[in-house]
Parts: C-alpha cells; sequence; structure tokens
C-alpha cells in the first residue's frame, strides 16, 4: 500500500487510504491487524465525511480496541499488559542447501569433508543466534488536568531513550473536559525492553510525573 506514516495525516494520504479501503472492512483483510493499528496511531483523528471509506474504517478500529478491554474504554492498565499481546504466527525458519556436501563424482577428498564440517559447524552456531523478537505498542499518555502543557508532555515522554527503543507517529485524543492525551506509538525489541518497567520506572516517576498522570497500553501486537 502506498500510504505511509510519513503521509497519511495529510489529505493526499487519507485520499490513497480512502480509495485503498474501497470494499474493504480492514487494510488486510475482514479482521483488524497491527497493520491497522500501525496506521490507526498515525492518523491524527476521524477523517470525516470527505472519506467516506476511512472514516468507517477509523470508528471501527476505535470499536475494535474499545471492545477487546471492556470497562476500560481508554486503555488497558499495566497490570493488564500480559494478556493484552497478540502472538504472531512463528516465522518459519529456511531450510539449509545440503547441495554443496553432496559429491557428485566419486569419493570425498579430505579437503571436501573437512569443508563439509566446517559448514556443519557454521551452520549449528548460526542456529543458535535466533534474533530477538519486536513488538509493536499503542501507548495512551494522560495528563494531570486540562491545563497541563501537551507539547511539554510529549517532549518529556520521546526524551526517554533506551537500548530497543523507538518512539513513532502520535496524537493528541480528546477525553472530555477540555483534557486531551497523547497517544503515541512504539517499537520494541522484547528482549531490551518491558513495556511495564518502561512506564512504572520512566514515564510515570520524576521528572516525566510533571507532566503524566497515568499511562494505558491499548494495543500490544508482535511483529
Amino acid at each position: 500500500m502506498a500510504v505511509t506514516f510519513s503521509d497519511i495525516h495529510t489529505e493526499s494520504g487519507l485520499k490513497s487510504l480512502d480509495e485503498y479501503l474501497a470494499g474493504k472492512s480492514y487494510i488486510s483483510g475482514d479482521q483488524i491487524s497491527k497493520d491497522d493499528i500501525k496506521v490507526y496511531g498515525a492518523v491524527l483523528e476521524n477523517p470525516g465525511d470527505a472519506f467516506t471509506n476511512a472514516s468507517k474504517w477509523y470508528d471501527s478500529v476505535s470499536s475494535q480496541l474499545a471492545s477487546s478491554f471492556p470497562g476500560k474504554a481508554t486503555g488497558v492498565r499495566v497490570g493488564a499488559a500480559a494478556a493484552a499481546p497478540v502472538e504472531a504466527a512463528p516465522a518459519k525458519e529456511a531450510a539449509g542447501d545440503d547441495d554443496d556436501d553432496l559429491d557428485l563424482f566419486g569419493d570425498e577428498t579430505e579437503e571436501d569433508k573437512k569443508a563439509a564440517e566446517e559448514r556443519e559447524k557454521a551452520k549449528k552456531g548460526s542456529s543458535k543466534k535466533k534474533e530477538s523478537g519486536k513488538s509493536s505498542v499503542l501507548l495512551d499518555v494522560k495528563p494531570w488536568d486540562d491545563e497541563t502543557d501537551m507539547v511539554a508532555l510529549e517532549k518529556a515522554v520521546r526524551s526517554i531513550e533506551m537500548p530497543g527503543l523507538f518512539w513513532g507517529a502520535s496524537k493528541l485524543v480528546p477525553v472530555g473536559y477540555g483534557i486531551k492525551k497523547l497517544q503515541i506509538m512504539l517499537t520494541i525489541i522484547d528482549d531490551l525492553v518491558s513495556v511495564d518497567s518502561l512506564i512504572e520506572e520512566r514515564l510515570t516517576v520524576e521528572p516525566c510525573s510533571e507532566y503524566i498522570q497515568s499511562c494505558d497500553i491499548v494495543a500490544f501486537n508482535k511483529i
């Protein structure tokens, strides 16, 4: 799909999304997927009547996220994070090519045997080095009140840097009584970053706690 995070919030980006969603319920099919969560996090607000397909899709994704966590329409508390992840199907490991080990013309020489042994050792060593998984997270960050400086709040959030943490698109979402929350995407390397620890030890303590009242996990998907 041509729509990317860099242009989805523009009129041309929304038009592309609207055209892509013609005749579709969701981006990847008939069910909500991580692709929908990523694009939803980048769209600043409901596209409106000018983009009928995108507007219906936006409302549908919002409804799905809310219904996934009954009684917590504005997100899932940190304690529920363990139940939130949607496990992706494990990737299939590529089958090794053993053709190089075959001697098509006769007996193996000592050099051939040694080369074959070296290849086997290399294969075993590489099989032990499995790349760490990644996850895409949609986070709600709530201010103390309607007087909280949301620009400073987002700056405080993005100031947190650690190996395996990558901040993505964000938007302000009205909560009520003039209060807005920050909804922000982030990608983490699972072995390096714990979302619970990020919230409890970084986002909700000083100096970030000057602006942040609480953080909720809205969606957590394996990549």
